[in-house]
């Protein structure tokens, strides 16, 4: 974790972090995830009988910090988040995420895909490769996966995308006014 933040802090981006109890509004509704969407269900989300529920992700952190903070925004969100899963070799109930959000007037993709890739030299080394993949995800738009290539395999890093401009809206941001980048790793 800590080479990580020194990593983005090299890069301009502040470390926020928040609650690990959430409310549904900053965990789903505020990130444009409907109703009816899986990741709603008991079988990914703890939900307490406080009626909180532990974050399944760090997004609530970006939502808190938009409605208190101006553009522009360079941050990081790391932290521990829980989902109900079965548990194998790549999955567990509780881990480290680290989220990214970077809101301007002119953040663009390329922006997205040139912070990655040099986040992921500085980590891994200079021989790390990354590739997009288009992806959904309701919070962005476009969204894609993205894989780095490591010792000869592609494995899937996280997700990111345009941040939807629902979720800015939401947020008390005006999306013909600022765009960017979200991104979890």
């Amino acid at each position: 974790r800590r080479k990580v933040e020194d990593i983005f802090e090299s890069m301009g981006f502040s470390i926020i972090e928040g609650p690990e109890m959430e409310t549904e509004w900053y965990n789903f509704d505020a990130l444009n995830i409907p109703k009816d969407h899986p990741a709603r269900d008991l079988w990914d989300t703890f939900y307490l009988k406080n009626g909180l529920l532990l974050r399944t992700h760090t997004s609530p952190v970006q939502i808190r910090y938009m409605e208190k903070n101006q553009p522009p925004l360079r941050i990081i969100a790391p932290g521990r988040v829980f989902r109900h899963e079965a548990t194998d070799f790549s999955h567990e109930i509780n881990f480290y995420h680290i989220e990214g959000l970077m809101i301007g007037k002119d953040i663009s993709v390329a922006n997205l895909k040139a912070i990655i890739q040099e986040f992921f030299q500085r980590f891994f080394g200079k021989s790390a490769e990354i590739r997009l993949r288009p992806s959904y995800f309701p919070f962005v738009e476009p969204g894609f996966e993205v894989d780095m290539k490591w010792k000869g395999s592609w494995m899937e890093m996280g997700g990111m995308g345009m941040v939807h401009p629902n979720v800015l809206k939401n947020a008390g941001l005006n999306p013909k006014e600022w765009q960017g980048f979200a991104f979890g790793i």
